[in-house]
C-alpha cells in the first residue's frame, strides 16, 4: 500500500539540499554541516539521481539553482522548519536562546555584560554564536543577530536599531607619549590598523588629511585591530562602545575629536515568526536596555521586512 511518504528521499539528502540551496558554494555548506566538500558534492548528485532532475547548474566560481531546484528549495526549506518547530515543542523545559553576533560584538561589548544577564534571568540558557557569516534563523537553529549594516536584513525578519556605529580615533598613551596635540599634519604620518571595514579613507577625508602614510597592519575583525592599537602599534578606528573600558582605563585614548558615521549601524534582528517556546523577549529587551545604557540607541522602533 502506498503513503504520502512513499518515495520520499533521506532526511540527511533534503538537508543537505537545503544548505548548498542556501550558499549556492559545496564549500561553504560543508563547513556549515562540518563534513567534506566531496561528501556534499556526492549526495546532491545522489539526490539529482533520485529525483532525475537537474538542481544545480554548475559554474567556476559557484551554483546556480536550476528552476526546478529552486522552487524544491523554497519547499524543502519550509518543510524542515516545521520538522524543526515540531522537534522544539517537544522539549518545552529547555528554555534556552541562541544569539549570532560577529567576534568583536561577542568579546568586546557582550561577553563583559553576561554576568548581569545571568543574575537577572538565571533560567535562560543564552548560547552564543560568535562568526563572521551571517547565520540562518531557522536552518541554524538561531533566535536573535546582531548585524552591523542597514535595513532591511532579508524577507521575514524584524530590525531594532540597537548601537550606533560612530567611529572615533585612538591610540595607545605610549604611541603619543610627549607628543603635541594630534594635528591633520601628524595624523598623515602615523601607522594606522586597518580593519575589515576599511573606514579610514573617510575618515581622513573628514579630518582634512589629502594622504597619509601606508605603514600599519590590516586585521579581517575589528577586535584584533583595538588590541593592536591598545599594544601600541598605531591608531584605529572604533565605535565608542567597544572600548568604553579601555577609554576609562587609560589603555586608549581618543586622538582627534572627529566623529565618523557611515550609516552601518548594529541591528538586533529575529524572525517575524519565532518558535513559540523561546523567551526571546526577555532577551531582546536585555540586549537593548544594555546598549541604551551604555550610550547606544537601545531603541525599540522595529523595521519588518
Amino acid at each position: 500500500m502506498n503513503t504520502p511518504l512513499a518515495g520520499l528521499p533521506s532526511l540527511k539528502a533534503l538537508r543537505i539540499f537545503e544548505v548548498v540551496a542556501r550558499h549556492l558554494n559545496f564549500r561553504l555548506a560543508a563547513e556549515e554541516l562540518d563534513v567534506t566538500q566531496g561528501a556534499v558534492a556526492q549526495q546532491i548528485r545522489a539526490l539529482e539521481a533520485d529525483l532525475g532532475i537537474k538542481l544545480f547548474e554548475r559554474h567556476p566560481r559557484g551554483l546556480a539553482p536550476t528552476g526546478a531546484g529552486a522552487a524544491y528549495a523554497r519547499r524543502v526549506r519550509l518543510a524542515l522548519e516545521e520538522i524543526a518547530d515540531a522537534t522544539r515543542l517537544l522539549r518545552p523545559g529547555d528554555r534556552h536562546v541562541t544569539i549570532s553576533v560577529a567576534p568583536t560584538i561577542a568579546t568586546k561589548w557582550l561577553l563583559p555584560r553576561l554576568p548581569r544577564f545571568t543574575a537577572r534571568h538565571p533560567d535562560i540558557d543564552l548560547r552564543v554564536l560568535a562568526t563572521e557569516r551571517v547565520s540562518s534563523f531557522h536552518g541554524e537553529g538561531v533566535d536573535l543577530s546582531i548585524r552591523c549594516g542597514r535595513p532591511p536584513f532579508g524577507p521575514g525578519v524584524e530590525a531594532r536599531l540597537l548601537l550606533e556605529n560612530r567611529l572615533i580615533a585612538v591610540g595607545s598613551p605610549s604611541l603619543l607619549a610627549g607628543a603635541a596635540a594630534m594635528t591633520p599634519k601628524r595624523l598623515a604620518s602615523c601607522p594606522l590598523i586597518h580593519d575589515g571595514h576599511d573606514a579610514w579613507p573617510a575618515f581622513l577625508a573628514q579630518a582634512g588629511v589629502a594622504s597619509s602614510s601606508s605603514k600599519g597592519t590590516r586585521f579581517n575583525q575589528t577586535g584584533l585591530a583595538i588590541d593592536a592599537a591598545i599594544a601600541g602599534q598605531g591608531l584605529a578606528l572604533t565605535g565608542r562602545f567597544f572600548i568604553e573600558s579601555d577609554l576609562a582605563a587609560g589603555r586608549l585614548v581618543q586622538v582627534m575629536p572627529q566623529v565618523l558615521s557611515l550609516g552601518l549601524d548594529y541591528y538586533l534582528v529575529s524572525p517575524k515568526h519565532a518558535r513559540g517556546d523561546v523567551p526571546l523577549g526577555d532577551v531582546a529587551a536585555w540586549l537593548l536596555e544594555e546598549a541604551a545604557g551604555e550610550g547606544g540607541s537601545g531603541s525599540t522602533s522595529a523595521q519588518k521586512t
